[in-house]
């Protein structure tokens, strides 16, 4: 029987070129689009699961409220990881990362760079699950001035050769640190990655009691099923513990003062895998990813296969007249409606293989395409997981019966009598289930349109944006420290270029990665009046060659030998200690760790600037005069980029020749800051244009057969006098009416989404009527277009052919 089957469902697949191949080909297409968003999804849900402890690993972080802003950061103070591994006997484990970013290394006579560091407790390989190579997780860091590298540096640095006892000497601080281990590398869905893993008793700072600096992010081992929360109750007596009596000592300030003036902080705690998709914090070791486009993106994944089955079914049920005698036939010899529904599904399933052989080729050939848009390495092979094919084969039969059930029962309800005799009609039901199924099409295919118009008028916003600076013909050169104190002798020789227009030294740069310290800072010796602002530690032409402005008072001068005390604040900032704009000459007051008092005066505003990225607000900022630098700022003019860096590397090789010349450009580094928006949008376009396509391909599988059901009307009025415009009309505004009710749905519903998606920007733009105008007319011309060949094809159809019969 099921061979009977099987060769009927060949036949009739066959006979039925035309609609075979829309249906397989539109199949394939939400069945690919499905499998891709899927595997990003699956892909995004897996980071750091590598862990065997991941479920009960959680990260502390430190949150609070001060006048000036929300702290929100990921790392916080040395002491922390020790004190709640003594304090509460629910940490099994603590365990800190100290990133100290790219170095220079070099081994014997050769030099290496671009490997991140970071410094590790002597427990971390017992934390995280990170296999030795070589070497004993429990002993490679306990000494001082050891390190473990992963396969690729041993590669790099040794060939073949084992690195065990081989010495690194690091030429920024000049430290040497003999290789006490190896690792494979840290898996690519992993929240951190480092090539080099040095011990923390290494550090000095890590033995530091301050709870008034953040630099180390700290990790805890709860007891397997141990619930986060109750832990995350007891830590607010840490801050009283702790914080409390070196806040008195440091700036004599207690804590109730500290918070009856508006403040708060705390310590809180961060489950392991909530890191990549659930963050919202500063200073974080990696870009993180967003919940939100996991939600976006598998909702898209659901509405394209629902498209292609919806597909499906309304050219199925519209074709029904082809199959109607078939069934009428069969049900008169004897067949039971549960047969042909079982001949029917096996049609359904027959297609959806062939479609879903289709769509794992363009899985294939996509992939790399989808991983150059969205920055992941996502692959399919069908041996890396025992779970690959069965998964496939079920995902096949789940799209199979969802696309081919509602056919299958609907083509085996007809009436054998009615449909012998001729009287088969499609019914008011079939009619008006395949017409909401096009506008729940359309209605998906809008919305995206909609929300991709809307992320890119976002983008487009913040690129023209203006930012109190100017980024554009900047050129950031990065490890200036190599020049040692020859830094100040390369920026003259640059500056004798007349290409180059001015030049600045400092790590603290308004866009891309950058220094960034939290400066805690009172104004005119009033000590309760905390205010939380950013500090950058600038030079004198730092203001000029990033176009800034000052809005009162002055930059800083050579010309005034105090200013080494000056301060400059943003607008934002002055607004904040209570000054607005007659900030200058007041004093703001900052203690150190050490309880080191310091004092400066405000010797100008400079205007407010965009220093964070877009989705947050300008918050209070200090410039300080500093001479720590590690990056050379150079403006330069349009014209000759090439020859002016081809320039600038010579005169670097005259200073070092250890340290390559390496550069970036200012507005390559604030686009970067963007690169998951810009992602979203392009990956939403391509999305909202493959929904357009496939709904059209049903479409005008839909205007085929309603073409071919009306060619006696259509014979019939042109022998009365219509004409082809007429006819065409006639045809088309069924479908026009359609896409007009999803339209109308649809706006509503994007428009909330899309508000509620811009919500996330402190800075945006107002969704104006011209987004849904250009959407609703971009639609009604595509399907036009896709139903406008059928209808013309059959208006100029002679009528003689088509009433030949009657």
């Amino acid at each position: 029987m099921f061979r009977n089957y099987f060769k009927i469902a060949v036949r009739n697949l066959w006979r039925n070129k035309g609609f075979s191949a829309i249906n397989i080909f539109g199949l394939a297409l939400g069945i690919a689009t499905c499998l891709l968003i899927m595997l990003y999804v699956q892909n995004e849900l897996s980071y750091d699961r590598y862990n065997e402890k991941a479920d009960h690993i959680v990260r502390v972080v430190f949150r609070g409220k001060m006048q000036g802003g929300e702290i929100k950061e990921s790392n916080v103070m040395p002491p922390v990881a020790q004190a709640l591994k003594k304090d509460f006997p629910e940490v099994l484990e603590a365990t800190r990362i100290r990133s100290n970013g790219f170095h220079r290394v070099s081994y014997g006579d050769k030099m290496f760079k671009d490997d991140a560091l970071a410094f590790v407790d002597s427990n971390f390989f017992q934390v995280f699950t990170l296999p030795l190579i070589r070497g004993d997780a429990k002993t490679v860091l306990l000494q001082p001035n050891t390190i473990v590298i992963s396969r690729s540096v041993a590669q790099k640095y040794f060939g073949n050769n084992n690195p065990i006892g081989k010495v690194l000497v690091f030429k920024d601080d000049k430290t040497a640190l003999t290789i006490t281990g190896e690792i494979d590398e840290v898996p690519v869905n992993s929240h951190f990655h480092f090539g080099l893993f040095a011990s923390m008793a290494s550090l000095p700072e890590a033995r530091e009691e301050s709870w008034m600096s953040s630099n180390f992010y700290t990790y805890l081992v709860l007891p397997k099923g141990y619930e986060y929360k109750k832990l995350e109750a007891k830590l607010p007596q840490e801050i009283d513990k702790y914080i409390g009596p070196q806040l008195q000592k440091g700036m004599g300030v207690t804590l109730q003062q500290f918070r009856k003036a508006g403040n708060n902080i705390g310590l809180y705690l961060q489950p392991l895998t909530d890191i990549h998709l659930h963050s919202d914090f500063t200073g974080d070791m990696e870009p993180y990813g967003d919940i939100q486009y996991v939600y976006i993106f598998s909702a898209v994944a659901i509405f394209m296969l629902l498209i292609a089955c919806i597909n499906f079914m309304n050219l199925s049920t519209a074709s029904a007249s082809k199959r109607a005698r078939e069934v009428g036939i069969r049900k008169v010899m004897g067949s039971v409606k549960m047969q042909l529904v079982r001949q029917f599904l096996l049609e359904s399933l027959l297609l959806t293989t062939v479609a879903l052989v289709l769509a794992l080729g363009i899985v294939y050939w996509a992939l790399p395409v989808f991983n150059m848009l969205t920055g992941q390495n996502i692959s399919l092979h069908f041996t890396s997981s025992p779970w690959v094919i069965p998964a496939l084969v079920l995902f096949g039969l789940f799209t199979g019966i969802l696309a081919g059930s509602y056919p299958a029962f609907f083509l085996s309800s007809f009436n054998p009598i009615a449909v012998l005799k001729g009287r088969f009609t499609g019914g008011k039901k079939s009619i008006g289930l395949r017409s909401g199924l096009v506008v729940f099409q359309f209605f998906i295919s809008i919305s995206l349109i909609i929300g991709t118009t809307v992320v890119y008028k976002q983008l487009s916003y913040i690129q023209h944006k203006k930012l109190g600076y100017d980024k554009n013909q900047v050129v950031v050169i990065e490890q200036s420290g190599a020049l040692g104190r020859n830094d100040e002798a390369f920026k003259q020789e640059l500056l004798t270029d007349p290409r180059v227009i001015n030049v600045s030294e400092s790590g603290y740069l308004p866009a891309g990665n950058s220094f960034g310290n939290n400066y805690m800072a009172y104004p005119d010796e009033h000590s309760t009046q905390l205010i939380k602002a950013l500090r950058y530690d600038v030079d004198y032409s730092y203001i000029p060659t990033l176009g800034m402005q000052i809005a009162k008072g002055r930059n800083f001068s050579k010309e005034y030998g105090g200013d080494s005390t000056g301060v400059i604040v943003n607008e934002t900032a002055a607004k904040a200690f209570g000054w607005g704009q007659s900030a200058v000459g007041h004093t703001i007051s900052h203690t150190d760790n050490d309880g080191t008092k310091y004092n400066y005066h405000v010797i100008g505003i400079v205007k407010d600037f965009h220093f964070k990225s877009l989705h947050e607000l300008i918050t209070p900022l200090v410039m300080i005069m500093s001479n720590d630098y590690s990056t050379i700022i150079a403006k330069v003019k349009t014209g000759d980029i090439k020859g002016v860096l081809a320039s600038m590397k010579n005169k670097w090789a005259k200073f070092t020749t250890e340290t390559p010349f390496t550069y970036s450009f200012l507005d390559d580094r604030f686009n970067a800051t963007y690169k998951a928006e810009q992602n979203i949008g392009r990956i939403l376009g391509i999305f909202a244009g493959l929904t357009i396509f496939v709904a059209c391909l049903g479409l005008f599988g839909l205007a085929t057969f309603t073409a071919e059901q009306r060619t006696k009307e259509i014979g019939i009025r042109k022998v009365l006098g219509a004409d082809v415009t007429g006819l065409v009309s006639l045809l088309s505004k069924d479908f026009l009416k359609l896409v007009l009710i999803a339209f109308i749905v649809a706006s509503p519903m994007a428009w909330y989404v899309m508000n509620k998606w811009l919500q996330d920007f402190a800075y945006r733009i107002n969704i104006s009527w011209v987004v849904f105008a250009v959407a609703g007319l971009a639609v009604v011309v595509i399907t036009l277009i896709t139903v406008s060949y059928q209808s013309i094809k059959a208006a100029l159809k002679n009528p003689v052919d088509s009433l030949k019969t009657e």
